[in-house]
């Protein structure tokens, strides 16, 4: 059991954690896609004309009523041939779209759709005479934003947000379906050789646990930090 864990060959241990690195690299980078994007289609749904609002509607609803498995799989291989489609129309050569910004661009695509209603609901759920107040001092709207917004919506949307990063770490894993090398797929490989798959899969399992309670201790000390100068819920009480 530890030979075949080693971090050297004949191990496989390395490989579960060059596919754990890949998996954090891809929800790494989802997540602050996914930041972006919720962000700007917060903004849109709340303050936005009657056409952003409707086209964000669509978007956020198709994006979480279709399973992820499918859009990885839409996007993944209908993104990447219509990208390839439009250079070609426009003079360009194709390209080689590597499976890591591929990976990131998916699951970023899908956790926007969450992010945005998440975002959405901590703007809905400061306080008005906060922004009352700041429009009364006349303060401008970037201003607002600032200093009044984002960090009385940061203790409402930390929650949502943070299991959005767990869930994006889960998320890599389908994109094993695409050929992309990340722990599950490093997984697959090494319980197919070995054949030793209860080993290699509660050694998996045991990293994406790893991995999560290193981001609750992190998103912890994070909320705490939003929430300064602020009761605690048993004060509250």
């Amino acid at each position: 059991m530890i030979e075949l864990l080693s971090p050297v060959a004949p191990g496989w241990g390395g490989t579960l954690l060059v596919g754990l690195l890949h998996s954090i690299e891809i929800a790494i980078g989802a997540t602050c896609l996914g930041l972006m994007i919720g962000t700007a289609g917060a903004f849109g749904k709340l303050y936005g004309g009657p056409v952003t609002r409707d086209l964000l509607a669509v978007y956020t609803t198709v994006v979480r009523a279709v399973p992820e498995l499918v859009l990885i799989l839409l996007l993944y291989y209908a993104g990447t041939d219509l990208i390839n489609q439009v250079l070609t129309a426009i003079g360009y050569s194709r390209v080689d779209i590597s499976g890591l910004a591929a990976g990131i661009f998916v699951l970023g695509f899908v956790q926007g759709a969450y992010s945005t209603e998440v975002i959405r609901g901590a703007i809905l759920a400061i306080p008005q005479g906060q922004i009352e107040a700041a429009r009364a001092y006349g303060m401008s709207a970037g201003l607002m934003l600032r200093r009044i917004t984002v960090p009385a919506m940061l203790p409402f949307a930390i929650p949502g947000l943070a299991n959005l990063w767990l869930i994006a770490t889960k998320d890599t894993a389908l994109l094993a379906v695409v050929g992309f090398f990340e722990l599950t797929l490093a997984t697959r490989q090494a319980a197919g050789v070995t054949k030793a798959y209860l080993l290699f899969y509660l050694a998996a399992g045991a990293l994406y646990l790893a991995l999560s309670l290193f981001s609750n201790l992190i998103i912890g000390r994070v909320e705490a930090w939003s929430r300064r100068g602020m009761p605690s819920v048993r004060e509250a009480r």
